[in-house]
């Protein structure tokens, strides 16, 4: 199972232009089609760059959240996961944003959290953090890719 972090949405959503967006657009073209999980705080996060930076309304903004919904199951983020959140902020200098993101992914058994800004390659409760953007991809996200279209 794979979870995604917010900056992927971010870039499929355009913010931060069209290269972006492409490379985005053509990740989760390849990820498989079952298995693939949001975060509810990535949505939270999506929404407030969305109308904070995009400057979109915040009814857009709504409207792009449950589109994401509607495209990849949710994983709540319960006290439980913002518990664990707070101790792995606490004892690896995440943000408590980005620890809550990782502690939902692994309180679902995601295997893998795709992550441009956090530290790539990272492993906690069995998952995970890999920068699918880089050249040489990490094997354990490669070997979970379709082959690109076109």
């Amino acid at each position: 199972m794979i979870a995604l972090d917010t900056n992927i949405l971010v870039y499929a959503e355009g913010v931060n232009g069209i290269e972006r967006r492409t490379a985005a657009l053509a990740l989760l073209a390849q990820l498989p089609e079952a298995g693939v999980f949001l975060p509810v705080q990535a949505l939270g996060e999506l929404f407030n760059v969305l109308v904070r930076k995009d400057r979109r309304s915040g009814s857009n903004a709504r409207s792009a959240i449950l589109a994401w919904r509607d495209v990849y199951p949710l994983i709540p983020t319960s006290p439980t996961t913002m518990i664990a959140a707070l101790d792995l902020a606490a004892n690896h200098n995440f943000s408590i944003w980005d620890a809550a993101i990782l502690a939902a992914a692994a309180d679902a058994g995601c295997r893998l959290l795709l992550s441009e800004d956090m530290h790539d390659g990272f492993i906690w409760r069995g998952v995970t953090v890999t920068n699918p953007f880089r050249e040489n991809r990490a094997p354990l996200l490669a070997g979970r890719l379709r082959p690109r279209s076109g």
